[in-house]
Protein backbone atom coordinates (compact mmCIF):
# COMPACT_ATOMS: atom_id res chain seq x y z
CA UNK A 1 0.00 0.00 0.00
CA UNK A 2 2.84 2.94 0.63
CA UNK A 3 4.65 1.72 -2.38
CA UNK A 4 1.22 2.37 -4.48
CA UNK A 5 0.53 5.55 -2.69
CA UNK A 6 4.06 6.85 -3.25
CA UNK A 7 3.75 5.63 -6.96
CA UNK A 8 0.20 7.53 -7.34
CA UNK A 9 1.46 10.38 -5.28
CA UNK A 10 4.51 10.84 -8.07
CA UNK A 11 2.56 10.08 -10.63
CA UNK A 12 -0.18 12.49 -9.98
CA UNK A 13 2.83 15.36 -9.37
CA UNK A 14 3.67 14.38 -12.91
CA UNK A 15 0.18 14.37 -14.17
CA UNK A 16 0.65 11.05 -15.76
CA UNK A 17 -1.35 7.60 -16.36
CA UNK A 18 0.19 4.79 -14.45
CA UNK A 19 -0.61 1.16 -15.91
CA UNK A 20 -0.04 -1.69 -14.29
CA UNK A 21 1.37 -4.81 -16.13
CA UNK A 22 -1.13 -7.45 -14.84
CA UNK A 23 -0.19 -10.78 -16.84
CA UNK A 24 0.84 -13.99 -15.89
CA UNK A 25 0.74 -14.96 -12.71
CA UNK A 26 -0.72 -12.15 -11.34
CA UNK A 27 -3.36 -13.25 -8.81
CA UNK A 28 -7.11 -11.99 -9.03
CA UNK A 29 -6.97 -9.32 -5.71
CA UNK A 30 -4.02 -7.35 -7.22
CA UNK A 31 -6.68 -6.52 -10.24
CA UNK A 32 -9.20 -5.64 -8.28
CA UNK A 33 -6.69 -3.73 -5.71
CA UNK A 34 -5.27 -1.60 -8.73
CA UNK A 35 -8.54 -0.84 -9.91
CA UNK A 36 -9.79 0.34 -6.71
CA UNK A 37 -6.49 2.69 -7.01
CA UNK A 38 -7.11 4.39 -10.59
CA UNK A 39 -4.59 2.15 -11.73
CA UNK A 40 -4.91 0.90 -15.86
CA UNK A 41 -4.44 -2.89 -15.80
CA UNK A 42 -2.97 -4.30 -19.05
CA UNK A 43 -5.75 -6.67 -21.04
CA UNK A 44 -3.73 -8.11 -24.69
CA UNK A 45 -5.98 -9.51 -27.40
CA UNK A 46 -4.48 -12.35 -27.12
CA UNK A 47 -4.93 -13.28 -23.01
CA UNK A 48 -8.36 -12.68 -23.38
CA UNK A 49 -10.16 -15.38 -23.67
CA UNK A 50 -13.79 -17.04 -22.46
CA UNK A 51 -12.34 -20.51 -22.85
CA UNK A 52 -11.06 -21.44 -26.47
CA UNK A 53 -12.93 -18.07 -27.65
CA UNK A 54 -11.94 -14.87 -27.88
CA UNK A 55 -13.41 -12.26 -25.64
CA UNK A 56 -15.74 -9.41 -27.29
CA UNK A 57 -14.92 -6.15 -27.00
CA UNK A 58 -18.02 -5.39 -24.88
CA UNK A 59 -16.49 -7.58 -22.09
CA UNK A 60 -13.14 -6.34 -21.84
CA UNK A 61 -12.86 -4.16 -18.56
CA UNK A 62 -12.61 -0.50 -18.52
CA UNK A 63 -9.98 0.04 -16.52
CA UNK A 64 -7.02 -1.12 -18.43
CA UNK A 65 -4.94 -0.40 -21.04
CA UNK A 66 -5.92 -2.52 -24.42
CA UNK A 67 -3.50 -3.58 -26.87
CA UNK A 68 -2.64 -6.01 -29.67
CA UNK A 69 0.60 -7.05 -28.44
CA UNK A 70 2.82 -5.89 -25.46
CA UNK A 71 6.80 -5.69 -25.74
CA UNK A 72 7.26 -9.55 -24.50
CA UNK A 73 5.28 -10.53 -27.57
CA UNK A 74 5.76 -10.52 -31.12
CA UNK A 75 5.22 -7.99 -33.78
CA UNK A 76 1.42 -8.65 -34.89
CA UNK A 77 2.63 -9.71 -38.16
CA UNK A 78 5.41 -12.12 -37.34
CA UNK A 79 2.97 -13.86 -34.96
CA UNK A 80 0.74 -14.12 -37.66
CA UNK A 81 3.40 -16.14 -39.92
CA UNK A 82 4.57 -17.87 -36.82
CA UNK A 83 7.64 -16.26 -36.90
CA UNK A 84 8.01 -16.67 -33.14
CA UNK A 85 7.33 -20.04 -32.76
CA UNK A 86 10.37 -21.04 -34.97
CA UNK A 87 12.76 -19.37 -33.28
CA UNK A 88 11.64 -20.63 -29.93
CA UNK A 89 11.84 -24.59 -31.49
CA UNK A 90 15.44 -23.26 -32.89
CA UNK A 91 16.23 -21.89 -29.39
CA UNK A 92 14.54 -25.37 -28.00
CA UNK A 93 12.10 -23.23 -25.23
CA UNK A 94 9.08 -24.72 -27.15
CA UNK A 95 7.14 -26.42 -25.16
CA UNK A 96 5.61 -28.62 -28.02
CA UNK A 97 6.30 -29.71 -31.48
CA UNK A 98 6.46 -26.72 -34.17
CA UNK A 99 4.20 -28.16 -36.53
CA UNK A 100 1.54 -28.99 -33.44
CA UNK A 101 2.06 -25.59 -31.84
CA UNK A 102 1.80 -23.83 -35.83
CA UNK A 103 -1.49 -25.87 -35.60
CA UNK A 104 -2.92 -24.44 -32.79
CA UNK A 105 -1.63 -20.82 -33.33
CA UNK A 106 -3.32 -20.97 -37.13
CA UNK A 107 -6.70 -22.38 -35.45
CA UNK A 108 -6.49 -19.17 -33.33
CA UNK A 109 -6.84 -17.20 -35.78
CA UNK A 110 -9.22 -18.77 -38.12
CA UNK A 111 -11.14 -18.34 -34.75
CA UNK A 112 -10.46 -14.74 -34.71
CA UNK A 113 -11.10 -14.27 -38.47
CA UNK A 114 -14.50 -15.43 -38.45
CA UNK A 115 -15.03 -13.01 -35.07
CA UNK A 116 -13.71 -10.37 -36.67
CA UNK A 117 -15.81 -10.98 -39.92
CA UNK A 118 -19.11 -11.39 -38.16
CA UNK A 119 -18.34 -7.99 -36.18
CA UNK A 120 -18.39 -6.61 -39.49
CA UNK A 121 -14.36 -5.41 -39.21
CA UNK A 122 -13.29 -7.51 -41.97
CA UNK A 123 -14.90 -7.98 -45.16
CA UNK A 124 -13.11 -10.76 -46.68
CA UNK A 125 -13.46 -14.56 -45.96
CA UNK A 126 -9.59 -14.33 -46.95
CA UNK A 127 -8.16 -11.60 -45.74
CA UNK A 128 -4.45 -10.28 -46.55
CA UNK A 129 -2.07 -9.49 -43.36
CA UNK A 130 -2.65 -5.91 -43.57
CA UNK A 131 -6.55 -6.02 -43.63
CA UNK A 132 -6.26 -8.69 -40.58
CA UNK A 133 -4.10 -6.05 -38.64
CA UNK A 134 -6.30 -2.99 -39.41
CA UNK A 135 -8.98 -5.27 -38.13
CA UNK A 136 -7.36 -6.34 -35.02
CA UNK A 137 -6.90 -2.53 -34.16
CA UNK A 138 -10.03 -1.40 -34.89
CA UNK A 139 -11.26 -4.66 -32.74
CA UNK A 140 -9.09 -2.86 -29.70
CA UNK A 141 -10.60 0.26 -30.39
CA UNK A 142 -13.87 -0.85 -29.76
CA UNK A 143 -13.35 -2.27 -26.25
CA UNK A 144 -14.37 -0.54 -23.42
CA UNK A 145 -10.72 0.33 -21.94
CA UNK A 146 -9.94 3.94 -21.12
CA UNK A 147 -6.61 3.56 -23.42
CA UNK A 148 -5.70 1.76 -26.13
CA UNK A 149 -2.14 1.74 -27.50
CA UNK A 150 -0.45 0.66 -30.85
CA UNK A 151 2.66 -0.70 -31.16
CA UNK A 152 5.11 0.55 -33.64
CA UNK A 153 6.32 -2.95 -34.78
CA UNK A 154 2.60 -3.49 -36.05
CA UNK A 155 2.59 -0.06 -37.86
CA UNK A 156 5.65 -0.92 -40.01
CA UNK A 157 5.29 -4.57 -40.38
CA UNK A 158 8.09 -5.80 -38.05
CA UNK A 159 9.09 -9.70 -37.72
CA UNK A 160 11.15 -9.96 -34.73
CA UNK A 161 10.10 -9.84 -31.26
CA UNK A 162 12.20 -7.15 -29.09
CA UNK A 163 12.34 -10.07 -26.59
CA UNK A 164 12.31 -13.76 -25.87
CA UNK A 165 11.39 -14.02 -22.32
CA UNK A 166 13.47 -17.21 -20.94
CA UNK A 167 16.37 -16.15 -22.78
CA UNK A 168 19.70 -14.42 -21.68
CA UNK A 169 22.52 -14.78 -24.33
CA UNK A 170 20.77 -16.79 -26.50
CA UNK A 171 18.29 -14.34 -28.22
CA UNK A 172 19.50 -10.18 -28.72
CA UNK A 173 17.09 -9.32 -26.41
CA UNK A 174 16.02 -5.23 -26.58
CA UNK A 175 19.08 -4.61 -29.31
CA UNK A 176 17.15 -5.31 -32.43
CA UNK A 177 16.37 -2.23 -34.27
CA UNK A 178 12.76 -1.08 -35.55
CA UNK A 179 12.63 -2.62 -39.12
CA UNK A 180 9.83 -3.09 -41.70
CA UNK A 181 8.51 -6.79 -42.99
CA UNK A 182 11.47 -7.02 -45.14
CA UNK A 183 14.09 -6.79 -42.64
CA UNK A 184 15.34 -2.93 -43.85
CA UNK A 185 15.52 -0.50 -40.55
CA UNK A 186 13.49 2.23 -39.81
CA UNK A 187 14.67 5.54 -38.67
CA UNK A 188 11.72 7.67 -36.50
CA UNK A 189 11.70 10.40 -39.12
CA UNK A 190 10.84 7.91 -41.38
CA UNK A 191 7.87 6.78 -39.72
CA UNK A 192 5.54 9.27 -41.40
CA UNK A 193 6.36 8.22 -44.95
CA UNK A 194 4.98 4.37 -43.65
CA UNK A 195 1.19 3.88 -45.29
CA UNK A 196 1.23 1.17 -42.34
CA UNK A 197 1.68 3.76 -39.73
CA UNK A 198 -1.04 6.37 -41.34
CA UNK A 199 -3.69 3.26 -41.70
CA UNK A 200 -3.11 1.89 -38.44
CA UNK A 201 -4.14 5.02 -36.22
CA UNK A 202 -6.47 6.06 -38.34
CA UNK A 203 -8.23 3.27 -38.05
CA UNK A 204 -7.87 3.62 -34.24
CA UNK A 205 -8.99 6.77 -34.30
CA UNK A 206 -11.97 6.55 -36.05
CA UNK A 207 -13.29 3.90 -33.05
CA UNK A 208 -11.67 5.43 -30.08
CA UNK A 209 -13.20 9.00 -31.04
CA UNK A 210 -16.05 8.45 -33.29
CA UNK A 211 -17.69 11.88 -32.27
CA UNK A 212 -14.42 14.18 -32.73
CA UNK A 213 -14.78 16.19 -35.95
CA UNK A 214 -11.93 15.53 -38.97
CA UNK A 215 -10.36 18.56 -38.11
CA UNK A 216 -9.51 17.53 -34.44
CA UNK A 217 -8.48 13.84 -34.78
CA UNK A 218 -4.82 14.36 -34.86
Amino acid sequence: EATVGIMLLEAARAHAVVVGEDLGTVEDWVRDYLRDRGILGTSVLWFERNGSDFRPPEQYREMCMAAVNTHDLPPTLGFLRAVHLEVQDRLGILPQPLEEAKNTLYDDIAKLVEQLRNMGLLENDYPTESELILALHRFIGKTRAKLSVVSLVDAVGDLRMQNQPGTNNEYPNWRIPLSDSLGRSVKVEELEYYVGVGEICEAMRELVNPQLPEDSKS
